[in-house]
């Protein structure tokens, strides 16, 4: 599925950025893009949440941030405040099966170690 049409975001570039980034990313951030991305695919979020998702992953997948990401220590601190504010206005759409599919995701990446109880935390 094709998010929106842009020279910078696809589902493929999404998936691309995301797998070569997620150690460096951590696992708080890319828990936080898996549940915005997958918040993303149910059909009954409404369009202003749905364009507030987009513009997070958006920026999240941009060549080009404010703090570049090689940037160790802090190179994500702008794409974790940007998927964060998106988190916080979309939380009332992220349900169990939501959490469940980016569980899965992340713990194919991390481990079975990922912690994701901070961030569930705040969306409860």
């Amino acid at each position: 599925m094709k998010l929106f049409a842009s020279e910078h975001f696809s589902d493929k570039k999404f998936w691309q950025k995301l797998k070569v980034f997620a150690k460096k990313a951590g696992s708080s951030v890319v828990y936080i893009v898996l549940l915005l991305y997958f918040t993303l695919q149910k059909p009954e979020v409404p369009v202003k949440a749905k364009a507030t998702i987009i513009g997070a992953l958006g920026y999240f997948i941009l060549p080009i941030d404010l703090i570049p990401d090689a940037l160790i220590g802090v190179g994500y601190t702008d794409d974790l405040s940007a998927v964060g504010l998106a988190l916080v206005q979309v939380a009332i759409y992220i349900d169990e099966d939501i959490k469940n599919k980016a569980k899965a995701k992340l713990q194919e990446w991390f481990g079975e170690s990922a912690d994701t109880s901070k961030i569930d935390s705040k969306i409860d």
